[in-house]
């Protein structure tokens, strides 16, 4: 790893093995022009090859000490660094049809896929390596174990597909889990219409802080029985039965 010691802190994994390498970067399919932003370009595995083909990147790097290596090791008319957290970075400073690339720290991949869903708008598409559980949730289905809040949200704004298995050996140092590569694209003009965003992020949020409970109990800080039931949706289900269309059309029942 060039003399760099992973910080547990920054949930340091790095891609290793050049084989899926090629495999993220065939799957992103950089052409020159994209705008490309690299959130943790780390050790630059990525980051050479997605140079190499897009002609430059912008990347957002926590880490001083890999930032500067990464300013060394490349000009900066090709790498575009910005020494920043990835979960406070305003990613509509870089403009438009931006294209995220990641291998994302697992000690913050949901709030940080929950950030960047917020410039849903200005994104052309996203592909992030994140731990396989995390993946399976982000494109769970209704009535099906791994289905959930994160699922809902994410759902809501892009089609979520799980592309490949990336496994542990591919890394330094080797993570205890399996991970996997996401693509996620915005929905555009299939993207369901909420009125109120808030909103609908609580009536989500609560109807999974316990799993077990039925609507009617898991939102009565929210809506009774008969606004659920008004909403075509009943009250005794569990939130994990429902699809995403029945918590927008709530959402926007309650808003109204």
């Amino acid at each position: 790893m060039r003399g760099h010691v992973a910080r547990k802190r920054f949930g340091q994994n790095f891609l290793a093995d050049a084989h899926y390498v090629a495999k993220i970067v065939d799957a992103i399919d950089p052409h020159p022009g994209d705008n490309l932003v690299e959130i943790g370009p780390g050790l630059a595995a990525l980051t050479g090859a997605l140079i190499e083909r897009a002609g430059a990147i912008h990347a957002v790097e926590i880490d001083r000490d890999l930032a500067a290596r990464l300013a060394a090791d490349f000009p900066r008319d090709k790498l575009a660094l910005h020494v920043a957290d990835a979960l406070d970075f305003d990613y509509a400073s870089l403009g438009p049809r931006l294209r995220v690339v990641g291998n994302l720290p697992y000690n913050i991949s949901s709030p940080l896929l929950f950030r960047l869903a917020a410039y849903e708008a200005q994104l052309r598409d996203l592909h992030v390596m994140l731990q396989r559980e995390v993946v399976a949730r982000m494109t769970a289905q209704p009535a099906t174990p791994d289905y959930g809040r994160l699922s809902v949200m994410l759902q809501a704004k892009f089609r979520v597909t799980r592309l490949f298995v990336v496994p542990p050996g591919a890394f330094q140092p080797a993570p205890k889990v399996d991970s996997a590569v996401a693509r996620l694209v915005p929905l555009g003009k299939d993207k369901p219409h909420i009125d109120d965003s808030a909103l609908f992020s609580r009536i989500v949020a609560a109807a999974f802080s316990q799993r077990r409970k039925t609507m009617r109990n898991a939102l009565s800080a929210i809506c009774d029985a008969a606004t659920l039931s008004e909403a075509g949706i009943d009250p005794r289900a569990r939130g994990e039965t429902l699809a995403v269309a029945h918590f927008v059309r709530l959402a926007n029942a309650l808003a109204a």
